[in-house]
């Protein structure tokens, strides 16, 4: 496992994670996970505490949204052969470093290109607006990629870089977490799921509901044309 987590690497898009991003970082690295933080654009001292703590930063000079930044750190990791995989992970503390060697597991014991984190076996903690929405965004994104998702909406994911190469993906806000799992099952890329923690606290949701409701229905029409066209 230390020979693969050695061969990981954390996207970790962050927007004024000042708060947080140092011990996410630290956690990181002291498993031996090589952390690539995507700064946002953010204001706050996030660039400085990541850095100071041992990651990679590549800063926007502007907000441009969790896609984008996702993008950018997706071609990070392609362009360099040594990252054999890719964790996908939220700055602001939700997501435990402790589940990767989880999601590795899966992988593994899969053979799969991409293993989803799942938040679903245990949602006490849950919000239920974020749990109504993520079940029929679960059902729909299941329904386009001909795969039954379990959690569309988790962040926490882990990919293998070879196999993302030559996927194109044009997200660049929070549409990013299905456009991935519906372009991966249109390259027929093998997805799983492993179970994972979700750790709420007072942080505040960068979703905006009205804007990503709209641009989440915007992907699924955009999908469903392309189905109807084949």
């Amino acid at each position: 496992m230390k020979d693969t987590l050695k061969k990981t690497i954390a996207l970790i898009p962050s927007y004024n994670e000042a708060r947080a991003i140092g011990d996410v970082v630290r956690e990181l690295v002291n498993m031996g996970v090589t952390a690539l933080v995507i700064d946002d654009g953010s204001q706050d001292d996030t660039e400085k505490i990541a850095r100071d703590n041992g990651a990679i930063v590549l800063k926007n000079k502007q907000n441009m949204g969790k896609g984008r930044s996702v993008r950018e750190g997706l071609n990070y990791a392609i362009a360099r052969p040594e990252h054999e995989w890719a964790v996908l992970m939220d700055g602001d503390g939700q997501h435990h470093p402790g589940d990767i060697p989880g999601l590795i597991e899966a992988a593994v014991r899969e053979n799969a290109d991409m293993v989803l984190g799942n938040r679903m076996a245990q949602t006490n903690n849950m919000p239920i607006v974020r749990l109504l929405t993520n079940k029929f965004t679960s059902f729909v994104v299941s329904s386009l990629a001909g795969h039954k998702i379990h959690d569309s909406q988790c962040g926490f994911r882990l990919i293998r870089v070879s196999a993302f190469k030559y996927v194109e993906l044009i997200a660049d806000k929070y549409d990013i977490e299905s456009e991935m799992i519906i372009e991966a099952a249109r390259k027929k890329m093998k997805i799983v799921s492993a179970p994972v923690r979700t750790i709420y606290g007072d942080e505040v949701s960068k979703i905006h509901p009205f804007k990503d409701t709209i641009r989440f229905i915007k992907l699924v029409q955009r999908y469903r044309r392309a189905k109807k066209g084949r």
